[in-house]
């Protein structure tokens, strides 16, 4: 107990001085499923999980092909000329059968890469739903930890599943294709309500009067949208990543966001908040290993997968059995 203790201190400081090597192991660890791993990562977490509000978490999503990596690399080049040190959590689509990331070998953030000060992480979501892998808060944190004051969370950007980022984070962006007719989309439901910021991309070059458009139809339908929690309306702009073009306006409208939430309290009650979520999800996350570790119960639904596939037993009798079995053992 006393090496793993002294181990957990050793990566912690490390990772307090900003040792990028340090945040990889760490983030890596608290990703990792094997219970070992899981309760060195519990420790780590454990010492570093105090808000910081003077940071940003910002969740970035859209519709694949929206240009959300051009977008993000070309916002974090621009962040760090400001004196900002950005961290990037990027969430791509798992293999349903290997679990690992569709998209992992695909060059990504070229020029942002070679920067010392930013960070890029890359995890497949796992199959975990809500636009996030399982571990994106954790990863936050830890990127905070290291002393990044920026964190940049891109989605998978399936659509309306991107809830949960919106969890995790301060501020939601959301970008748009120009003319995609995205905008129209606006009267209803879905991820656009979660947006605090709209983006029109790739206002350049021939789509540059079509980004326009959007931009101004965009502007017209988010009225119809309801009024987020904070009250605050919501602000759309248009980016061309390509030109750097729009990112001063794009920066403005966040830090103003931003400011307005902190003096008003919303920002820190809200963090607040998202620690009540937090516990929630651990919760469900111990008892799921509570049945996984369990023999008994690991036989019961062998059992029981049996007598439902032969019509012997229905499901919900053979769930209910299952949980009543473990819960008469606790």
């Amino acid at each position: 107990m006393t090496g793993h203790r002294s181990n957990v201190e050793e990566l912690l400081a490390r990772l307090t001085k900003g040792d990028r090597n340090a945040l990889s192991k760490a983030i890596t660890l608290v990703e990792s499923r094997l219970p070992a791993q899981r309760e060195t990562a519990r420790s780590l977490i454990k010492q570093v999980t105090d808000p910081d509000f003077r940071t940003r978490r910002i969740a970035i999503s859209g519709a694949p092909g929206v240009g959300k990596s051009t977008f993000i690399e070309s916002l974090g080049l621009y962040l760090i000329d400001k004196g900002h040190k950005p961290a990037i959590l990027t969430i791509d689509p798992s293999s349903h059968f290997s679990g690992g990331s569709i998209l992992g070998d695909r060059t990504r953030m070229e020029e942002l890469s070679k920067r010392d000060e930013a960070y890029i992480r890359q995890s497949p979501s796992s199959q975990y739903l809500g636009g996030v892998s399982r571990r994106t808060r954790e990863s936050i944190f830890l990127c905070e930890a290291a002393g990044y004051d920026t964190i940049l969370v891109e989605t998978v950007g399936v659509g309306q599943s991107e809830y949960l980022a919106a969890d995790l984070t301060d501020i939601f962006v959301l970008l748009v294709q120009p003319g995609s007719g995205d905008e129209l989309q606006g009267v209803k439901k879905g991820v656009m309500e979660m947006a605090d910021i709209l983006v029109v991309t790739k206002a350049d070059g021939p789509l540059e009067k079509v980004a326009q458009q959007s931009r101004r139809e965009l502007r017209n339908a988010v009225h119809i949208l309801q009024s987020k929690s904070h009250g605050f309306p919501r602000e759309v702009c248009s980016v061309s990543a390509r030109e750097n073009r729009g990112l001063d306006n794009f920066w403005k409208l966040v830090s103003s966001f931003l400011k307005k939430i902190t003096d008003e309290g919303y920002l820190q009650a809200e963090r607040h908040n998202q620690k009540a979520i937090w516990l929630t999800d651990v919760v469900d996350e111990l008892w799921l290993e509570l049945l996984k570790n369990n023999d008994e119960i690991q036989s019961l639904i062998k059992t029981s997968s049996e007598a439902v596939k032969n019509n012997d037993i229905h499901v919900y009798d053979a769930a209910f059995e299952i949980m009543s079995r473990r819960l008469r053992n606790l």
